[in-house]
């Protein structure tokens, strides 16, 4: 069981909490407060429990790795590169501090738009009650170093600034950083935020103990990003619903033809043995049985219906078909928990959209009729997002990596740290 902030007295005392506003910017300007929004149940709940000061920390982009990829091409298309200049207009949190403020009706104080980490002094001078922001946790190469003790020097600064370590991190929780785990071994307690909560109570059980019958639906590019989650939902699955990209591996591995379709050759011996122990254990493994299909991977692309398990060799497919969505249907109407992580097409392009938008419109009926759908990865979250079903869902997850390697059942440093 993971500890929250109900759990423990906050009256008087400094909190300092992790969140995830690691939001897409603009020229400065949020463009999507999703992250932003969910953090704010926990931050509103901690502040009314009277507390002495409310310090949030988050990341903002990866400043080294994106500085260093615009200064590659800059430096190809000949032009000159002020890395201190893009980083400021790019990765200040700043402008994410002031949105904060107008979503949660109260002045929220920036720590200041150095790099300096020594705001204790600072912190503790504020009025009681004030919610203070740092600046971009990843500005301090400590925060993701791969030693302990560079970790640590950070952690242990960030953790004077707090009595109580709050995580409402979900989307870092994977990572094991400064600020997502090291600071709890200098802070006397630490807990997590609702949002955490929530996130561990939907995605745990579905590796741990489900209510049956499961159905995983396992989508994307590539088999490789996803064979350890197909391995471990296979334990308690009825049904692994395979589609997207990977689907024509497994295809491949059965011996179909799959024309220019996105092929892991590499990984066909994975399918063959996924395809096995599926069979051994009596689940269904669900494949496309019909595509449509293109010539070219393209927006513009001419869509093409090919009623066939097959591909000719000139086309690759890029959606499922009417008996595929079928066969979806009848798989997931017995269902009593679903879990979706992967679209089954190239929903970005509207012209191959149909088959993850009906695989999104049958999960939310099935939440309609009492069954558990939970929404975890990226790819599957902008697909529910798109299609307007979101608050259709018991669940969508705000962490890709995060929810991906949490169903996969590993331990995930940023959720260890506040286990009682």
């Amino acid at each position: 069981m993971i500890k929250t902030v109900k759990d423990v007295d906050l009256k008087g005392k400094r909190v300092i909490m992790r969140v995830d506003f690691n939001v897409p910017m603009k020229d400065g300007v949020v463009q999507d407060d999703t992250r932003i929004t969910a953090a704010i149940p926990t931050i509103k709940y901690i502040l009314d429990q009277g507390v002495k000061t409310l310090t949030l920390m988050s990341h903002l982009g990866d400043p080294s790795k994106d500085a260093k990829k615009a200064k590659e091409k800059a430096e190809k298309d000949g032009k000159t590169f002020d890395e201190a200049a893009y980083i400021k207009g790019k990765h200040r949190i700043a402008p994410v501090a002031a949105y904060l403020e107008k979503k949660l009706g109260k002045k929220v104080v920036f720590a200041g738009e150095d790099s300096d980490y020594g705001k204790k002094a600072f912190i503790d001078g504020q009025p009681a009650g004030t919610v203070i922001m740092l600046e971009n946790t990843r500005f301090h190469k400590e925060e993701t170093s791969k030693e302990a003790a560079d970790r640590d020097k950070l952690a242990k600064e960030l953790a004077s600034y707090g009595d109580i370590f709050v995580n409402d991190a979900f989307g870092t929780a994977h990572r094991d950083h400064a600020s997502t785990a090291s600071i709890a071994k200098f802070v006397p307690i630490s807990v997590a935020g609702f949002l955490m909560e929530k996130e561990v109570n939907y995605l745990e059980p579905i590796v741990t103990s489900p209510q049956k019958p499961l159905v995983a639906i396992i989508g994307g590019a590539k088999v490789s990003s996803k064979i350890a989650v197909l391995e471990s939902l296979l334990k308690n699955a009825s049904a692994l619903v395979i589609g997207g990209g990977m689907a024509y591996t497994f295809l491949k591995a059965q011996g179909h033809k799959v024309g220019k379709s996105l092929i892991e050759d590499e990984q066909l011996d994975t399918a063959k043995q996924i395809l096995a122990s599926a069979q051994k254990i009596g689940a269904d493994i669900v494949l496309p049985v019909d595509h449509v299909a293109a010539e070219t991977f393209d927006p513009a692309a001419k869509p093409i219906a090919v009623d066939s398990l097959d591909l000719p060799d000139n086309l690759m497919g890029l959606d499922v078909g009417p008996k595929t969505v079928a066969k979806y249907k009848d798989v997931l109407a017995k269902a009593k928990t679903i879990v979706w992580n992967g679209p089954v097409g190239v929903f970005e392009f509207d012209a191959f959209a149909k088959g993850t938008e009906s695989v999104a419109k049958l999960v939310a009926e099935a939440t309609g009729r009492g069954a558990i759908t939970v929404v975890g990865g990226g790819d599957s979250v902008a697909a529910v997002n798109k299609f307007g079903l979101a608050d259709k869902m018991s669940h969508v997850s705000t962490g890709g990596g995060a929810s991906l390697e949490l169903l996969e059942g590993k331990k995930l440093p940023g959720i260890e740290v506040t286990r009682g």
